[in-house]
C-alpha cells in the first residue's frame, strides 16, 4: 500500500495516526535517501548515521513543513544539508588538505570489499569522490537520482543555470579521469 505524501501529511497532524505516517514516510523515502547519502559520504556506516540524524530532523519539523515544496523536494534538502554538514565535521575533525580529503573518499572505495578497477562502474565511483563536494552533490542527483534541474534547484536553492554548469563540469572531469586512469 503505497499512501499519497498530502494524505501523510494529514495523518502525520492527527495525534493518534502521527507515529504510524512518520514510519509509511520512513518506509516510502529510506532506500532513495540511503544511496542518495551513501553516495556523498562513501561509507555504509557514516550513511547509515547521517540517515538515523536526517530522519530526526524530519520528526522534529514535519509539524512545520508548510508543504511550499514536495515532501520529497523537502526531505532529499534535509538529507543533503546533513550530508554537507557531516562532510564539513570529517574536515573539521581532519586536519589534512582538500585534496586529501578527496582521497580519502576515493580510498574509501576502493577498500569496498566489491571493489574491482577494472570495471567501468568502479572507475566512475572512483571518479566521482575526486569531484569537488559541489559538482558531486549536483551529479549524484542529476545522473543517479535522474532529478531534473528545476527540483534539484529548490533543494540546493541554486539556480538552474549555475546546476547545468555544475553538472556538465563534472561530467567532464569525470570523462577525463576515466579516460586517463
Amino acid at each position: 500500500m503505497n499512501i499519497d505524501d498530502k494524505e501523510l501529511l494529514v495523518q502525520f497532524k492527527e495525534p493518534a495516526k502521527k507515529e504510524i505516517a512518520y514510519t509509511a514516510i520512513i518506509k516510502k523515502y529510506q532506500e532513495k535517501l540511503y544511496w542518495h547519502i551513501r553516495r556523498m559520504v562513501v561509507d555504509h556506516e557514516d550513511a547509515n548515521d547521517v540517515l538515523q540524524n536526517m530522519f530526526i530532523k524530519v520528526w522534529k519539523g514535519l509539524e512545520n513543513f508548510r508543504e511550499d515544496s514536495q515532501l520529497y523536494t523537502w526531505l532529499y534538502r534535509i538529507a543533503t544539508n546533513e550530508c554537507l554538514t557531516f562532510l564539513e565535521q570529517q574536515k573539521r575533525k581532519s586536519t589534512v588538505s582538500i585534496s586529501d580529503e578527496e582521497t580519502g573518499l576515493s580510498n574509501k572505495v576502493k577498500a569496498d570489499t566489491n571493489f574491482d578497477a577494472n570495471r567501468l562502474e568502479w572507475k566512475l565511483q572512483v571518479a566521482i569522490q575526486h569531484l569537488p563536494e559541489k559538482q558531486r552533490l549536483v551529479f549524484n542527483l542529476r545522473y543517479y537520482d535522474e532529478m531534473p534541474y528545476e527540483e534539484m534547484s529548490r533543494v540546493l536553492d541554486t539556480s538552474e543555470g549555475a546546476l547545468k554548469a555544475s553538472y556538465h563540469h563534472a561530467a567532464k572531469k569525470i570523462e577525463d579521469f576515466i579516460l586517463n586512469r
